[in-house]
């Protein structure tokens, strides 16, 4: 069914279809491979406690819930990718609108060129100059609102899409580091047989390196370079709300990176050390795209794609495409009026 879907799209859609089908495979193997990495902390614990070694079986405990958090970035870099993703699909749903004119001034064009060849004289070829003339003027304004969508959503998807990795790869690093300290808690020297290794001693250093991973956690906060946006002015019919001068232009705006981000528990460091780990901040980060002025693509057509075809024919001699051209200019910017 996914790849009949994939082939009913229109072409001007189809690239960007399969770029967010097999971004849907990525995301699910990402998900996948945090199940897996939360199995395996689980299993460390559980290997280490049948040892019936004191220093493995304490260690591998907590080296198990610090792994287990790392699996859970996966989850976090899954979430931020289906929410870029999700912003390309607006993109989508704008070419797959847009196909429509392109199709239907195509075909006004394919049937004037057929009565000029058939028959020079036909009345026909008149009418259906008017009516080119009005699809050229539907697809300018088309073609227009594609672009700012594009442009716009292109760079708000990939910058949820970039930042969750990097949330996901410094708070990995972050974690990892501190498993390397509790590797250091092991006392590997060789002994003897018949002798023993002292009792292990560091029980409470341990409990302190997974109390400062939490707190790490809860410092860690995005350092990335901000992606700016000049769309702010864009109006709900995906055009520019006002024309700007270039002595008014209107001030180029950021997609903020907050700075402070609310925390949840995680069940993996609660159940060792009772504390919380970081939310993570792409629900945030997403909501800081939409502005009052922005458009709505998701789910609609964009409204001016239906432009207005009520407006009288004249009777004008189309004696050239370069008047054609010039004509349906003059009919786009009315109806952007």
């Amino acid at each position: 069914m996914a790849s009949l879907r994939g082939h009913q799209q229109p072409d001007l859609s189809k690239k960007l279809y399969r770029l967010i089908k097999t971004e849907n495979h990525a995301i699910g193997a990402y998900e996948a491979a945090a199940k897996e990495q939360a199995n395996i902390a689980s299993q460390l614990s559980d290997w280490g406690e049948e040892t019936g070694d004191d220093a493995i079986s304490e260690i591998s405990d907590k080296l198990g819930v610090l792994l287990a958090e790392i699996a859970e970035q996966e989850d976090v870099l899954a979430s931020g990718l289906e929410e870029s993703r999700g912003v390309l699909k607006q993109i989508r749903n704008t070419e797959s609108s847009v196909q429509p004119s392109r199709d239907q001034k195509a075909k006004i064009a394919d049937e004037i060129q057929k009565l000029k060849y058939k028959e020079p004289s036909s009345v026909k070829i008149v009418t259906l100059e008017q009516e080119l003339v009005r699809a050229e003027a539907q697809s300018l304004v088309a073609e227009a609102q594609l672009t700012n969508i594009t442009r716009q959503k292109f760079k708000e998807a990939y910058d949820l899409h970039t930042a969750a990795i990097i949330e996901r790869a410094e708070k990995q690093i972050l974690l990892a580091k501190n498993a390397r300290k509790l590797l250091n808690l092991v006392d590997d020297t060789p002994i003897v047989p018949g002798d023993v290794h002292p009792t292990f001693s560091h029980a409470e250093t341990a409990r302190e390196v997974l109390n400062v991973a939490e707190d790490e956690l809860r410092a860690w906060t995005p350092n990335v370079e901000p992606i700016h946006t000049n769309a702010g002015n864009l109006g709900t019919n995906a055009m520019p709300a006002a024309p700007v001068s270039s002595q008014g232009a209107a001030p180029t705006q950021h997609y903020a990176q907050q700075s402070e981000y609310p925390t949840q528990h995680s069940e993996h460091l609660t159940q060792q050390s009772e504390y919380p780990t970081q939310q993570s901040e792409y629900t945030q980060h997403a909501d800081q795209y939409a502005t009052s002025s922005e458009p709505s693509v998701v789910g609609q057509e964009p409204v001016a794609y239906q432009t207005q075809t009520s407006a009288q024919p004249t009777e004008t001699s189309y004696a050239t495409d370069e008047h054609d051209h010039e004509h349906a200019r003059s009919v786009a910017s009315r109806v952007l009026g």
